[in-house]
């Protein structure tokens, strides 16, 4: 299924739409969660919490989205956050340079390339303006930080463009507080706030989009002495070697020296086997080494975990190995120590970044997971159980003869525990097919039967099969097949 077939899917079963679309001057780049929405986000955030931050021990926190003026003089996004463009002489049209040479040339120049290179290349193939085919001015840098001013002296703050700084500079308090012991992850969930020049594909390029990001402070002299990677070095990923796309475990992935040293290949077998309980077709990923050109200012080593889409490959997670980029220059701004102890040494620690895109995520799962069923004339989201925004639609066969009332008997009995749907309205096929759509995994139908004997039908989804089972027990046949792994 491609990306217009899912935006309908969203539109029409409530997973997610324009914000503010009723106005015309609505702008582009902010998308708003609907019913089914957050019932899918919220759930896919549960499985990243017990996969990472429970499975390791992770603190978390949650952390302010405006924050000052130091923290990203600190962090180089002042000077640093910036995506390339070019403006039109002739109808000021602004364009990001990186995407619109892509776009016309199908040529990939990295966004931190020099600006030389976008000019030298929009120069050597003619480009113009899509809109009045005018020439463009010189490449110029746009820094993506959105601006506020706090109180009536409108002091300058910015909208944090990631979620992590306010993990690094509470990292002192935390690891005291909490006694900490590296290697130390510090997860946090939330919003950030980019100026996208052309936010476009709903969920794909936000302006306001959710991360969920993990920061793991280790001993830049010990990150060979994970204990825990045995529990991953059988774990098979794919990962790009020159051109091509080798599956290999990561142990041989470590031996070859194609990934740098145990800790980050324990935390990319880790990626892997999440996105594998998410739903998303794992055999349809990479592991990608960015060049220097290519990764953020402040990574010294950098993989993207891609997923192949409709769309083209499509970045979900940023691994990037931070060294003491941001602790040092924290500590240099404020003057506050950020060294700690590891055993009897002192040291200030590195840092290795899980950077997770929660909407591009989503988006993903849907398209892996939308197909269409011609054999039987549905629409099917087959997404994982756990992971759907409705666990069991509650039917009555007819309104009629008692069976609305005993059909929300057993929905009250059951609507607390799981994510159930009530439904009395239409014929029942199209009842199951508005379900199927939505990836609700089972139905349950309430017929005259279950006046008689206390049954009722429960209708599997994906294979479309029907069995009776008892209302006494439903609770622990949901359960068991609905619960996450």
């Amino acid at each position: 299924m491609n990306y217009e077939q899912i935006m309908q899917l969203a539109l029409e079963r409530g997973f997610y739409f324009p914000s503010c679309e009723i106005y015309a001057d609505a702008q582009a780049g902010f998308w708003e969660y609907g019913p089914s929405g957050v019932s899918f986000k919220n759930k896919f955030i549960e499985l990243w919490r017990r996969e990472f931050v429970r499975r390791d021990r992770m603190m978390e926190i949650d952390g302010s989205q405006i924050m000052s003026q130091s923290v990203f003089i600190a962090s180089g996004h002042l000077a640093s956050f910036a995506d390339p463009i070019v403006v039109c002489e002739k109808c000021r049209s602004i364009f990001r340079a990186d995407k619109l040479i892509i776009e016309i040339t199908s040529i990939a120049v990295p966004e931190s390339a020099d600006l030389s290179e976008f000019d030298k290349l929009i120069t050597e193939k003619n480009l113009v303006c899509p809109k009045c085919k005018g020439k463009f001015n010189k490449a110029n840098k746009f820094n993506m930080m959105f601006k506020v001013g706090i109180g009536p002296e409108s002091e300058s703050a910015y909208l944090r463009p990631e979620t992590c700084q306010s993990i690094f500079v509470d990292f002192p308090r935390l690891f005291k507080t909490m006694r900490g012991k590296l290697p130390v992850g510090i997860a946090q969930i939330g919003k950030s706030f980019r100026n996208e020049i052309s936010p476009r594909q709903s969920l794909l390029r936000l302006r306001e989009f959710y991360q969920a990001e993990i920061e793991v402070f280790c001993n830049p002299n010990r990150l060979n002495d994970s204990e825990k990677f045995s529990e991953v070095e059988n774990t098979e990923i794919r990962i790009m070697v020159g051109d091509t796309i080798k599956s290999i475990t990561c142990k041989e992935a470590l031996d070859s020296g194609i990934l740098p040293n145990k800790l980050v290949a324990y935390y990319i077998g880790l990626l892997i086997e999440f996105y594998q309980k998410t739903g998303i077709d794992t055999k349809r990923s990479r592991f990608r080494k960015l060049g220097d050109k290519e990764k953020a200012f402040y990574a010294s080593v950098a993989f993207d975990f891609e997923v192949e889409t409709t769309t083209g490959w499509l970045e979900l997670v940023a691994c990037n190995y931070r060294s003491d980029y941001d602790l040092k220059n924290h500590a240099n701004t404020s003057k506050e120590k950020f060294e700690v102890f590891d055993g009897d040494v002192k040291i200030l620690p590195h840092v290795f970044e899980l950077s997770m895109g929660i909407d591009r995520s989503l988006y993903t799962i849907l398209e892996h997971s939308l197909r269409e069923d011609k054999e039987n004339d549905r629409v099917v989201l087959s997404l994982k159980p756990y992971l759907a925004p409705v666990h069991v639609g509650v039917l009555s066969l007819v309104k009629k003869d008692g069976l609305a009332e005993k059909t929300e008997e057993i929905f009250s009995k059951i609507k607390r525990a799981y994510d159930a749907f009530l439904d009395h309205s239409g014929a029942i096929g199209r009842r199951y097919r508005r379900l199927d759509e939505v990836g609700a995994p089972f139905a349950i139908t309430v017929d005259h039967q279950t006046l008689q004997d206390d049954t009722v039908t429960v209708r599997a989804r994906d294979s479309m099969n029907q069995e009776r089972i008892k209302v006494s027990e439903l609770h622990s046949y949901l359960a068991r097949n609905v619960a996450y792994p």
